[in-house]
């Protein structure tokens, strides 16, 4: 097995284990977006990002915007397993005063660049924000992690076409097909392929792969952050609500969860024996 890909395979394990104890803490949440988008995040905080762990602040650092506020979970996982957050700080998780509350908000989270729930909003604040570096010359990236929900919003559409005209190669936009949303499959609620070729159209350099090969993820960072071309770049990534955890990946509804006290511990028993079987980890 390559190094990187066993390193990035226990991020990945780690990202799911550390929102699983969150769940457990409320006894709910998007544990489901959590588990699925955990690969993408692990490739992202422990493979591309250029971050500076104590300095969260730092002006070089590459922006990562989380515009589906819901999953701040998952987010609070990577910012853990990044070393921005103490592992001990996920017990307040969601409780009064907590510095996680359950949607991401800025002014409470280090490392969290803008408070997303609104959906459609973290792409036009990305748009600006690449706007923002090329003009200071900075070389940093600005990514924004966003859902297929997001899909429905005008605002994307129209932030799409800003960030073509404006040849802003310095954005990476990260969608999370999971085909779920609040109201049912997000396919059902407002069809939206085919996806490649819309953003394609819109002046985008595009990649679709599957979200949970975490070789197919890495490669896909690698190749947008290489191009030469003056273009923005998106990645859509085909992922699994819950996955690692079949009892979880098997919910004909998981886009918000209520897990039962006992299934926590049984989750996480069954998440610790996938990291036994490292190509199940991987897979």
């Amino acid at each position: 097995m390559d190094h990187d890909l066993k390193d990035l395979a226990q991020a990945a394990w780690r990202i799911r284990r550390y929102a699983l104890r969150m769940g457990e803490v409320q006894g709910q949440g998007y544990i489901g977006q959590a588990l699925g988008w955990a690969d993408v995040l692990a490739v992202a905080y422990r493979h591309a990002l250029n971050l500076r762990p104590d300095e969260p602040t730092w002006e070089g650092r590459d922006r990562f915007l989380l515009s589906h506020g819901h999953y701040a979970i998952a987010h609070y996982a990577a910012l853990i397993e990044a070393g921005v957050i103490p592992e001990s700080e996920l017990e307040t998780y969601g409780s009064d005063d907590s510095r996680l509350p359950m949607s991401g908000m800025a002014t409470y989270t280090p490392g969290m660049e803008i408070s997303g729930g609104s959906l459609g909003q973290g792409l036009v604040i990305g748009v600006g924000m690449a706007l923002g570096l090329k003009q200071k010359k900075n070389p940093a990236f600005v990514y924004n992690s966003m859902s297929d929900g997001e899909l429905d919003e005008g605002s994307t559409w129209e932030a799409a076409m800003s960030a073509a005209h404006h040849r802003l190669d310095n954005l990476i936009c990260l969608v999370d097909i999971n085909n779920q949303q609040a109201d049912g499959p997000s396919s059902q609620v407002l069809g939206f392929e085919p996806l490649a070729d819309k953003w394609a159209a819109f002046g985008w350099h595009v990649q679709r792969v599957q979200g949970n090969d975490l070789a197919a993820v890495r490669d896909a960072f690698d190749t947008a952050r290489a191009l030469t071309a003056a273009q923005p770049r998106v990645i859509l990534f085909n992922t699994l609500m819950g996955k690692g955890v079949p009892l979880l990946e098997q919910r004909e509804k998981n886009h918000f969860i209520r897990v039962d006290p006992p299934e926590w511990q049984q989750a996480l028993q069954i998440l610790d024996q996938s990291l036994q079987n490292p190509q199940g980890a991987l897979a």
